[in-house]
């Protein structure tokens, strides 16, 4: 195999669980990925499950892997291997490294295709999988599935995680001891202070004076729906005034509706759209526990909002505690419920930890975050070679 020495040398192979039929962080960033190594004249085949009216068009070549529709969250499919054209695709292909980005049996499969040819792989950590059944009544089954999750990154030559915090996760589970950082960027045209629209909440039915609290995510119960009503319910009984604006769509959406009456939802927002509807609310509140990085939490930063969020994985690597915003045990109702008090009747405190977090969100930029995966894939090849 011809080792490569730059960029523009790299042939990838791509596999990912959800490359575009469902819009979500994770898939984003894939995609932007993509887009920066084509440019820089690298070669890039995705492999992915496929439906016919996906959520936006995908970056580069797309091949679509053989999948099922997952039972209960028939939004996504499992992508269930390699079939033989798909062996035949990649063969054809040649590539020089492959990437994972979800642990389902068609990563297995391509992992063993690449040991066996010699091809290193690195697999990017994008979502705390094995935190997702205790959301289903399902916790018991944790650490199978964290073993399960263990003997494929045991596999690869090595991780890439959004965040410090994430990394130490997985060294803690012993997943792999080659741990690196690919951390995410935020477009700061589009995520600024700017954005904020007082016509447009008035459109929505908040008055000027006001206090909007914030969520926007896709609308699953692992997003932390549960806590988020349980601490606004707290709020309530204190008789702390406050407005609930939440901006995304899922299969919990009617759930969480029920939940906060009297709180305005949107329905899914994208672009300049959605930067408008976060740079309008005044605080964040986040206590997603799944998160690696918290693509949520830096662009409300972006939009100078101070953050509650969970002391988690995510946000606890962008979020300074009582400096942008606050970070509280997961799950500690009352505790969310006190930041969330001390944001909503000081407007100061709003002010300046709004003006602290944007200032954070200044360091992130797209390209430097982007090329620091292709540093890595030439490292593993050379490695390898």
């Amino acid at each position: 195999m011809t080792i490569p020495a730059k960029t523009d040398e790299l042939r990838v192979a791509l596999f990912s669980g959800n490359y575009n039929y469902v819009r979500d962080g994770a898939n984003q960033s894939l995609n932007r990925l993509v887009g920066y190594l084509l440019r820089q004249g690298a070669k890039v085949r995705v492999y992915s499950p496929t439906i016919e009216t996906p959520a936006f068009p995908p970056t580069g070549d797309l091949v679509s892997l053989p999948s099922l529709p997952i039972p209960g969250r028939a939004e996504y499919h499992l992508a269930t291997g390699l079939s033989a054209a798909v062996r035949r695709d990649l063969e054809g292909f040649a590539p020089n490294i492959v990437h994972i980005s979800s642990p389902d049996p068609s990563a297995h499969r391509a992992v063993t295709w690449a040991r066996k040819r010699g091809i290193p792989v690195l697999a990017s950590v994008h979502t705390r999988f094995d935190t997702y059944p205790r959301y289903y009544n399902l916790g018991w089954i944790e650490p199978a599935l964290t073993a399960i999750l263990r003997r494929l990154y045991r596999r690869c030559d090595a991780l890439v995680v959004p965040s410090e915090s994430m990394a130490q996760v997985l060294r803690d589970q012993r997943m792999n001891y080659d741990i690196s950082i690919w951390s995410r960027g935020v477009d700061r045209e589009i995520f600024t202070p700017a954005r904020r629209d007082m016509v447009w909440r008035q459109a929505q039915g908040f008055a000027d004076n006001e206090v909007v609290i914030g969520f926007f995510s896709r609308l699953v119960m692992e997003k932390g729906l549960d806590v988020f009503a349980d601490a606004i319910d707290e709020l309530k009984a204190r008789g702390v005034p406050h407005r609930l604006l939440v901006v995304g769509d899922g299969p919990a959406r009617d759930w969480f509706e029920n939940r906060l009456p009297g709180a305005v939802f949107t329905g899914f927002q994208g672009g300049t759209d959605l930067a408008r509807a976060v740079a309008s609310m005044d605080l964040l509140f986040f206590p997603s526990v799944t998160e690696t990085f918290g693509n949520v939490t830096l662009e409300a930063m972006a939009c100078g909002l101070p953050v509650v969020a969970a002391a988690a994985t995510g946000s606890e690597s962008l979020v300074d505690d009582h400096v942008s915003g606050r970070l509280i045990r997961p799950g500690a109702i009352h505790a969310y419920a006190e930041a969330l008090r001390a944001y909503v009747e000081s407007a100061d405190l709003r002010a300046a930890h709004g003006a602290a977090g944007l200032a954070r969100a200044q360091e992130f930029s797209w390209d430097r975050i982007n090329q620091s995966v292709a540093d890595t894939y030439l490292r593993l090849i050379r490695q390898r070679g």
